[in-house]
């Protein structure tokens, strides 16, 4: 099997079918983060000075986002809102 090939979760007779798709999507959200991360580097490297890099508006609108579309698409938001977050701590860190 294609390891980049993808099977719906209840057509997975075993759990090595249900592991194979955990790690595709796994490879998928790095390549994501990845990405994201050239768009955090660039804001970096665009804004002024260090004071500027958090900003508490745009942490709020960001997770404001990510838990509608949470809400739209089933994701509870006790698993999305502490993945943001650390997502956005670690994003301002960097």
């Amino acid at each position: 099997m294609n390891i980049d090939a993808i099977l719906p979760a209840d057509a997975c007779a075993d759990m090595n079918a249900v592991r194979m798709q955990i790690d595709r999507l796994d490879r998928a959200l790095v390549r994501l983060l990845a990405e994201r991360l050239t768009y955090i580097e660039r804001a970096g490297a665009l804004k002024q000075s260090r004071e500027t890099v958090r900003d508490e508006w745009r942490i709020q609108d960001v997770l404001a986002k990510v838990l509608a579309e949470s809400r739209r698409i089933g994701l509870p938001s006790r698993i999305a809102e502490p993945v943001w977050r650390a997502l956005m701590e670690n994003s301002i860190a960097h």
